[in-house]
């Protein structure tokens, strides 16, 4: 006999074959890698979100509330969508630093490119140097020379050493650079 897939029966299907595995448990599994300076920029965001920020703006909410009539408050609503923002921002937080693995740079060594790693690099076609330090994703910063470790040249560099010439595939088009240092700290 076939069973009668209803759309409780499909439910429980569903519902039985994701049990084992649920999508919360895959997520904080996921390291975040940073440095040691990165992490604690995530832990000053954070305080400075729960301790300044937010008391900050439910004085805002009191404020704006005791003007009156809330449908047309037009700063009523503007705190209430900065409250928003500032909880959300903080719940990514700290989840990021429950997550996060800190990379202690000062045991870094060796000659090949990867994390945390500092990489003096000359571009082949205008023969302009750059120099990028290899970071985690929220702590990035191109104009202050930290790149992310899965930006498109970090990918490109991982896993090589100085005298080697790598090409890196970007939105801009193809770009050639080679490796002239890499060091550590």
């Amino acid at each position: 006999m076939v069973p009668k897939f209803t759309l409780r029966n499909l439910f429980l299907f569903v519902f039985a074959a994701s049990a084992g595995t649920p999508l919360k448990d895959k997520k904080m599994v996921e390291k975040v890698p940073m440095t040691q300076n990165g992490f604690v920029q995530l832990q000053e965001e954070l305080r400075w979100r729960q301790q300044e920020e937010r008391p900050r703006i439910i004085e805002a909410i009191a404020e704006a509330r005791a003007h009156g009539d809330l449908s047309e408050n037009a700063e009523y609503h503007a705190a209430k969508e900065a409250q928003s923002h500032n909880e959300g921002r903080i719940t990514e937080l700290e989840d990021l630093t429950a997550r996060a693995e800190v990379i202690d740079l000062s045991k870094m060594s060796g000659s090949k490119v990867k994390f945390g790693a500092t990489v003096k690099l000359v571009d082949e076609d205008t023969e302009e140097e750059k120099t990028y330090q290899i970071v985690g994703d929220q702590e990035a910063d191109v104009k202050a020379g930290r790149i992310s470790i899965s930006s498109p040249i970090a990918r490109a560099m991982i896993g090589k050493e100085a005298g080697e010439s790598i090409e890196v595939v970007a939105p801009g088009g193809s770009k050639a650079y080679e490796i002239l240092s890499v060091s550590w700290g």
